[in-house]
């Protein structure tokens, strides 16, 4: 795979007549000083910037699914408090003078958060014109060296870069071959690398999966909710050497739902009303399990 010809292809979808024009409002902002807070709001701070066009900005960047953010007073309230998965995970990792890939980083947020860490390199793989030029908008005024490049899972073996750790986090549901999928995190991995992965799972001690037959939790490209025990099949057969759970949770309104940054439904739409325990397909309500892959841990 010329991965080098993929890249030059992808960089002509920011010409998309959607995309464009916001990648015209980039262009446009100012070159100001900022003082940066990374806590569970990415804070950026200037008293030199037009307040309005900050707002007005990150208006037409919508949806903005991951967060939250605030801007020269803008605040972001992102349909997702990825401030609580990140809180989760957090004592779970170490990543100083480490080369971290973060796979469907959506705008960046976890990336953000992790450059208090300071990482050897930080490459964000997503292939999203929009998220990434959210993500552009947020470090217009980091300035971080943040790598963000418009690929997916399928690209990290013909990187030209192996990873310590690889954050692969919301991702797993949505591929048809999950098995493959973990087969390309591993191949991403230098020795002795790990990935912190998150999925679906259904309760359960048998090795079995839910396969929603149109849609979970009104996502139509979710192909395979596991139990535990058949997604560490997955990644043994994917090559890890270990496998261990770090967390489970349930979704709930306190960390997914609707606010005034995202167009159409969020999890309050997704759920039987008359029972949350289930979705409104009648399958089990989402609830993810963190787990930590470990390659060539011997």
């Amino acid at each position: 795979m010329d991965i080098y010809s993929i890249k030059e292809q992808r960089k002509k979808w920011m010409t998309w007549k959607n995309i464009a024009p916001l990648r015209e409002v980039l262009d446009s902002l100012e070159d100001i000083s900022c003082e940066i807070t990374l806590g569970d709001t990415v804070k950026i701070s200037s008293q030199e910037v037009d307040t309005q066009k900050i707002y007005d900005a990150a208006k037409q960047m919508m949806p903005w699914r991951k967060g939250p953010f605030e801007v020269c007073g803008t605040f972001i309230d992102s349909e997702w408090k990825s401030n609580i998965k990140y809180n989760l995970l957090k004592k779970h990792f170490h990543l100083k003078d480490k080369r971290v890939a973060d796979i469907g980083c959506n705008n960046g947020y976890y990336m953000f958060r992790m450059l208090e860490d300071e990482p050897k390199l930080l490459v964000g793989f997503d292939p999203s014109p929009l998220y990434k030029t959210q993500f552009d908008f947020i470090n217009h005024f980091i300035k971080s060296e943040i790598v963000y490049e418009l690929l997916g899972v399928e690209h990290l073996e013909f990187y030209d870069e192996k990873f310590d750790t690889i954050f692969c986090l919301g991702v797993l549901y949505h591929r048809s071959d999950p098995v493959a999928m973990l087969k390309s995190l591993y191949k991403g991995l230098d020795k002795k690398g790990e990935v912190i992965l998150d999925t679906f799972y259904i309760d359960g001690d048998d090795e079995i999966c839910l396969c929603p037959q149109s849609s979970y939790s009104k996502i139509p490209n979710i192909y395979f909710v596991p139990t535990i025990k058949s997604l560490k099949n997955w990644c043994m057969r994917a090559g890890f050497d270990d496998f261990e759970v770090l967390e489970t949770s349930k979704t709930d309104a306190g960390e997914q739902r609707k606010t005034e940054w995202i167009e159409g439904q969020s999890l309050e739409d997704f759920l039987d009303p008359a029972d949350p325990s289930k979705t409104v397909e009648g399958y089990p309500a989402p609830q993810r399990v963190y787990v930590k892959l470990c390659k060539d841990k011997k």
